[in-house]
């Protein structure tokens, strides 16, 4: 199944890895979901996962982004005091 999700700025996609990366505290942002799926317990496998239910994967796909968003806005707060 493809992604549906499609980043405006396509040069933006190795910047995005890499929060992903520093957020979940791994070195490969292709393991991160793994980790996080670990995390919160969810059997997670590399390949089909057509048996998880919705919410086991909301639970892996929410804390990721969840914390990027919590990482760019820790960013951007840190920008403006820079500015004032």
């Amino acid at each position: 199944m493809s992604r549906r999700n499609k980043i405006l700025v396509p040069e933006s996609r190795k910047a995005l890895d890499s929060l992903k990366a520093k957020v979940m505290n791994t070195t490969s942002p292709e393991n991160a979901k793994f980790e996080a799926a670990k995390e919160v317990g969810v059997p997670l496998v590399n390949g089909y996962n057509g048996n998880l239910t919705s919410e086991q994967n909301g639970k892996v796909g929410g804390r990721i982004g969840g914390n990027m968003v919590k990482e760019l806005v820790r960013m951007a707060q840190e920008n403006l005091n820079k500015k004032q």
